[in-house]
């Protein structure tokens, strides 16, 4: 009699892989956060001693740096508006930002867009009118990327214009909630972000309680957006806490500075 030879397991990349799971029945993420809890947080301010203005805006790992220029005269004339000030945004990431070790060329269309994007929040922030026929340029750098990079970059960008002396209506936070396994996330990470459920982007002007931006990946229904919503409202007011401790940290200090050289 013959025996038949067992089948040979199927080599890795064929094998059907379990889908991971986001949440555990412990109820706590990837990373081992609370579905409510955000990343740490670290603000720095005055990093770049050559920009008017620069920040470094940090939540886990993902790390942003901004650097403001200005107010200056435009360079061009052309481009000088007489009842408002002209706000220039570029936004890039680095290449080793991210694990694909490919190269990311300054002006691909994503960094374009999301360039737009940030100018279009920060102009609202803002009181443009207040420095007529001049102009600002505002440089963000991603220096590492896992996840919340739309988010960090605003943070970043707002921390370098009030670090520049620039003036603002109201100090302006974002954060981004998700909805993965059944359950809303906040601050989501790399990984989570490739889960493939919806996610929001908010920014919040929180004294004035005004929404400037909102933006959403993904399709969701009405049940799923407003949840979502409200918890990425909930992650801006945190991270505006962080930022204004940030910003009163920093105006100590060049108080104090100020008063050593006034001896």
């Amino acid at each position: 009699s013959c025996t038949r030879a067992a089948p040979r397991p199927l080599p890795p990349y064929y094998q059907q892989r379990a889908p991971m799971e986001y949440v555990s029945l412990e109820g706590l993420r990837l990373d081992g956060r609370r579905p409510k809890e955000t990343r740490q947080m670290r603000c720095t301010m005055t990093v770049l001693p050559n920009a008017d203005g620069s920040a470094l805006f940090e939540m886990g790992n993902t790390k942003v740096l901004a650097a403001v220029y200005g107010p200056r005269e435009a360079p061009m004339r052309s481009h000088t508006l007489h009842d408002r000030m002209v706000v220039q945004c570029e936004f890039s990431m680095a290449s080793f930002s991210t694990g694909e070790r490919r190269r990311r060329t300054k002006g691909d269309r994503k960094s374009v867009e999301l360039g737009l994007v940030i100018k279009q929040a920060l102009e609202t922030a803002m009181i443009t009118e207040l420095l007529p026929r001049s102009q600002v340029d505002v440089n963000i750098q991603v220096l590492q990327a896992d996840g919340g990079v739309r988010a960090a970059a605003i943070n970043a960008a707002i921390l370098a214009i009030a670090d520049a002396g620039i003036p603002l209506r109201d100090t302006m936070a974002s954060c981004a909630a998700g909805y993965l396994d059944g359950v809303p996330l906040l601050d989501l990470n790399y990984l989570e972000e490739g889960g493939g459920g919806p996610e929001v982007y908010v920014a919040l002007q929180p004294n004035l309680n005004k929404v400037v931006l909102l933006q959403m990946d993904n399709k969701a229904t009405v049940d799923v957006f407003a949840p979502v919503n409200e918890l990425a409202l909930e992650g801006c007011r945190v991270v505006a806490q962080v930022m204004r401790e940030a910003m009163l940290k920093q105006t100590r200090n060049l108080a104090a500075t100020r008063a050593i050289e006034a001896l």
